[in-house]
């Protein structure tokens, strides 16, 4: 077992010695490895921003409800009436100001990019006062909370920086309304950093929505109060709703989008990988013909088949792992954090999101390099193994 070790490692130092000679293929194979895993990494982590933004602030113990039949705020619909009896209903949470439930509007404005100019979807929500109670994550940066009443917004942190004209101080016209923006808030990365607020009371006249709601928000004493909750309003002959924990209401949004986007990201790193391998490929059979004589010469010295093939796979896995390495630091440090937004289709709305590289996409990157590495010096190992050590010898 010694012995073989020895040559194991006798062998591997020949080839790596050897490198620099084949510098321009070696780096050739590296580059096209650390392409690889840099789009991996990158696509991976937009659907990990999104799927972030979307879950990372949604609780159990938090219920949203809908009009029964409706996946979405958009195609929902709710009476003042029905806000009142869903805010009392059993099982949810009460304040010193009263039940910590929100009844909700929601509306799309047309906002200005700042990186292009060109209008976006963004979600102006109205709520209620308990809002902030029921989203305790939310938190003012700058400015104030909009007063009840008044035409002023409280703009999220993501949409401030993604949207022109959302600036502390702007007036904006939206609806048949002028609008003053009055704050800029933070929600934790969450989902509401892309959206901007007001009073439910003024949004609705704005709009001309009359007495109606879309949603209510309800924080619940606990998440096993969800089922006495649900059950109580469910059986309620006055109110026809859908209830659902908010957990895995956003959960069900985020799916569609970042599944798309895993698939998208797949495929992509599925075709530059298999030019990656060729490169690998390329790459050893190269250092497998400049050195068929010394390998030759191991052979016929008494060095085993096992060895040399071992050798050459080392070689390979080490560049492909160089690359891997490189390509992760990459994708890291380029894009972990790297803001941006893309068009949330449960809504219709613009979601802002930042890339989010974390340990785990690096990981499979890395197992992705090592495993195109694998592959790519596979068969230039089996072919310096079986090398003829008349022929080899003969060879130039």
């Amino acid at each position: 077992m010694l012995n073989w070790l020895s040559q194991v490692a006798a062998v591997t130092w020949v080839n790596l010695r050897t490198i620099v000679e084949r510098r321009g293929s070696s780096l050739a194979t590296v580059v096209g490895v650390a392409g690889v895993v840099i789009v991996f990494v990158a696509v991976f982590s937009i659907a990990e921003g999104v799927r972030h933004a979307l879950t990372s602030n949604a609780t159990s113990d938090t219920a949203v409800v809908l009009r029964s039949g409706s996946d979405s705020e958009m195609m929902s619909g709710l009476g003042r009436d029905d806000t009142r009896i869903i805010a009392e209903a059993p099982g949810v949470r009460r304040s010193p100001a009263g039940p910590m439930a929100s009844a909700e509007l929601y509306v799309i404005v047309d906002v200005p990019k700042r990186s292009t100019g060109t209008d976006a979807n963004v979600p102006l929500r109205g709520v209620q006062p308990a809002a902030f109670e029921v989203r305790d994550e939310i938190q003012i940066l700058e400015g104030r909370r909009f007063e009840p009443g008044r035409n002023e917004v409280l703009v999220g942190r993501a949409a401030a920086s993604q949207f022109a004209g959302l600036d502390l101080g702007n007036r904006l016209r939206w609806g048949q309304n002028e609008w003053t923006v009055v704050g800029i808030f933070s929600a934790g990365g969450g989902l509401a950093e892309s959206e901007i607020w007001c009073d439910a009371g003024v949004l609705q006249p704005a709009y001309r929505r009359g007495n109606s709601f879309q949603s209510v928000y309800a924080k619940l004493e606990s998440p096993d109060a969800f089922q006495k909750f649900k059950d109580a309003l469910t059986a309620d002959p006055r109110l026809d709703v859908k209830v659902i924990q908010e957990s895995e209401y956003y959960a069900a949004q985020s799916e569609g989008l970042t599944t798309l986007i895993r698939a998208l990201g797949i495929v992509i790193t599925l075709l530059m990988g298999v030019g990656a391998i060729f490169g690998a490929l390329n790459t050893m059979y190269a250092a497998v013909a400049t050195r068929t004589r010394e390998i030759a010469t191991l052979r016929a010295l008494g060095f085993r088949a096992g060895p040399v093939v071992l050798s050459v796979m080392t070689e390979s896995l080490l560049l492909a792992l160089l690359g891997g390495v490189v390509g992760a630091a990459i994708a890291y440090f380029g894009f972990n954090g790297f803001q941006t937004s893309t068009l949330n289709w449960a809504t219709f709305s613009q979601l802002s999101f930042s890339f989010t590289v974390t340990p785990v996409l690096m990981g499979v990157g890395l197992a992705c390099a090592v495993l195109m590495g694998l592959i790519g010096g596979l068969f230039p190992a089996i072919r310096a193994a079986l090398l003829p050590v008349a022929t080899a010898l003969r060879e130039l």
